[in-house]
């Protein structure tokens, strides 16, 4: 049986067959490695919501199996309530106080940016263009400096694929996770202390303010490491995914010619891709999923892949549809632990949408994709396409 712990089964995109044979067969499944596989989407929503009988506490990711969190109590993915929502409203707080609006028009300049080298109908590599539109969008949310894009993206990509040889180190995957990780807080924690010094108009500043909560400089820190690591992880692979899959099946005019389904067109992008493909909890009590006794202290992946195309939820689930109503897919997670930089996402995977259309009256495969090698990222490092530029049409 192909193992879904195993990144190169995601590598060669075969988790969607063996997704669908566990969902009608064994849906709450024992893996050798000692965790649940759950798959279907009842299932998966309750492992994510119900905190009460699901700790995030222990490990929220199988590369983090059979190991503490040092994560745990510090940073929002890794607390439960009550403590998790102490922690976030601060946070909210200040994402509410600025507007995403206020930044669009930078994010739509980088967009244009971005898609200018297909605008000559010439193949262009569109994963290696649109890695950088989450920090396009965070970048100047945070204030971060432009020159120090690269060495972040470089440092995402290691903490979110480390079995990937592309981003892999010396020294195995475990290795490449702890040098992202380290580099990546200590970036950022610096960011905080020269915020704390000298405040700007950014988030980070705010985080530190009377006004935003007051965060200590380890929570400031976590927060950006989550925004930072959240943008990366949905952006490029929800628009890859969706790209490829319009390129594939010919949908790209039909979505194209119909602004009207741009905001359901993207629920559907994101359902679609399902970008973080799994979560894991701890059980804290005995419990039981889909007629299947589980017991206490036993490790639980909720594989969100698998729930956002369970026929259950989703008639023809394995059929793109921007018109599809409702939608309520898990991409961004489900209770007290949805993303809360999800309407950061869909604004600009709005705005990313709306420019491609504007820019490209059709596109199409020019090679064959190059999926990431993980097991929970979903999505693509190479992905050529040719576009075919309205001017010319």
């Amino acid at each position: 049986m192909p193992d879904l712990g195993d990144p190169a089964l995601f590598e060669a995109g075969g988790q969607y067959d063996r997704w669908r044979w566990l969902r009608e067969h064994d849906p709450v499944h024992r893996h050798e490695r000692g965790f649940w596989s759950v798959t279907r989407y009842a299932d998966v929503d309750r492992v994510l919501r119900d905190h009460t009988c699901f700790t995030s506490e222990r490990g929220t990711l199988l590369n983090l199996l059979g190991r503490p969190d040092p994560a745990a109590g510090r940073q929002l993915a890794a607390t439960d309530p009550p403590e998790h929502d102490r922690m976030r409203a601060p946070l909210q707080k200040v994402m509410g106080m600025r507007s995403a609006a206020a930044y669009e028009p930078a994010l739509v300049a980088a967009i244009d940016e971005l898609l200018a080298p297909g605008l000559d109908g010439r193949p262009f590599d569109l994963a290696a263009a649109v890695r950088e539109l989450p920090l396009a969008l965070i970048g100047p949310l945070l204030g971060l400096p432009r020159d120090d894009r690269t060495r972040l993206l470089a440092l995402v990509m290691a903490a979110s694929a480390e079995d990937d040889p592309d981003y892999q180190i010396a020294g195995g995957p475990a290795a490449t996770l702890r040098r992202a990780h380290r580099e990546l807080f200590a970036y950022f924690l610096q960011l905080v202390r020269e915020r704390a010094r000298t405040p700007g108009d950014d988030l980070v500043s705010l985080m530190l303010s009377p006004d935003g909560g007051g965060m200590d400089p380890g929570a400031a820190v976590s927060n950006c490491y989550s925004l930072l690591l959240g943008a990366s992880v949905t952006l490029p692979n929800v628009i890859n995914s969706t790209v490829y899959e319009l390129a594939r099946n010919g949908g790209y005019r039909a979505w194209a010619q119909r602004p009207g389904l741009l905001r359901s067109g993207v629920e559907e992008a994101l359902r679609w891709a399902s970008p973080g493909s799994h979560f894991m909890r701890y059980t804290t009590r005995p419990v039981r999923l889909s007629g299947v006794e589980i017991g206490a202290g036993e490790p639980v992946v909720a594989w969100i892949g698998s729930a956002d195309r369970d026929p259950a939820a989703f008639p023809g689930p394995d059929v793109f549809d921007p018109a599809r109503t409702p939608n309520r897919h898990l991409a961004f997670g489900s209770g007290h632990h949805y993303c809360i930089g999800s309407h950061l996402a869909r604004t600009a995977l709005r705005r990313f949408f709306e420019a491609l259309f504007a820019a490209f009256a059709d596109v199409g495969l020019a090679a064959e994709p190059v999926r990431v090698r993980s097991a929970f990222l979903t999505g693509f490092k190479k992905l050529i396409i040719t576009g075919v530029p309205r001017r010319g049409v």
